[in-house]
């Protein structure tokens, strides 16, 4: 027997309907793949972004600025060795950095374990080299450290030479309150010259693919008054890095 034409047209009205819901619920699966992908792909490079960042703060510093390039050619200037390590004597050296005429800072080199930076900085303080200096550079957040000796005043400056390799840096990268190290470009060894950093607190400051930072010394009284009149003022402007808010000159550098 022949269905009748009206359950005809109802079982192909309901098998349309079935049709248009499934289309419907294949169309949300779809969008929610999708939206599931941009999700996943935008927390990778906020992810990367971040860790990035984290790098490139910490790896920056301290340390000089990568030169910038000139549109005029530079001059050829023949290098100039750096003071022999025997100058060290591989001794202990002890003398005071005044600040501004106000704040003595006492500090020892060790000769033996960093030879080449201590045989440096000799030769510098007996040239009065950083008489009238400034020190350039406070962090306040992530690393804490002043760092000083720059005749530019900017971080790009030093003396005639330039030294290396990396000397008795800290096998866990944590930098002490009180060590006194050398600063150095990001990633390059062999670019110490004249600057320096106070570490006022406790830093970690990971390693870059030269290794880490050369400890030549560390202060040994006066980190309270420099404390309390420069590092409380914080750096310019309130940034977690930049320049003093309080002009800091070395204003006298002592050594025997």
């Amino acid at each position: 027997m022949a269905a009748a034409p009206g359950r005809d047209r109802e079982a192909q009205e309901r098998l349309r309907r079935y049709q248009a819901r499934q289309t419907v619920h294949e169309t949300k699966i779809r969008r929610r793949r999708r939206d599931n992908v941009i999700a996943v792909l935008a927390l990778v490079v906020v992810g990367a972004l971040a860790a990035t960042a984290q790098v490139v703060y910490f790896t920056a510093g301290p340390g000089a600025p990568e030169p910038v390039a000139s549109a005029s050619p530079e001059p050829t200037v023949e290098p100039v060795a750096a003071p022999a390590p025997a100058l060290s004597e591989f001794r202990t050296w002890a003398g005071t950095v005044t600040i501004n005429d106000a704040i003595e800072l006492d500090y020892e080199l060790d000769g033996l374990a960093a030879p080449q930076a201590v045989a440096s900085f000799v030769t510098l303080v007996q040239s009065g080299f950083y008489d009238g200096l400034s020190c350039h550079r406070l962090t306040t957040e992530g690393i804490f450290v002043l760092q000083c000796g720059d005749p530019n005043g900017d971080g790009t400056g030093g003396p005639d030479w330039r030294f290396g390799p990396i000397e008795n840096p800290p096998l866990d990268d944590i930098y002490t309150e009180g060590v006194i190290a050398m600063a150095r470009q990001g990633g390059d060894g062999a670019s110490m010259g004249s600057q320096f950093f106070i570490v006022y607190a406790d830093s970690a400051i990971p390693s870059d693919a030269a290794g880490g930072y050369t400890i030549m010394g560390r202060v040994t009284g006066g980190l309270d008054a420099l404390l309390e009149q420069v590092i409380a003022e914080g750096a310019a402007n309130g940034a977690p890095d930049g320049p003093p808010a309080v002009a800091t000159v070395i204003t006298g550098v002592t050594i025997q």
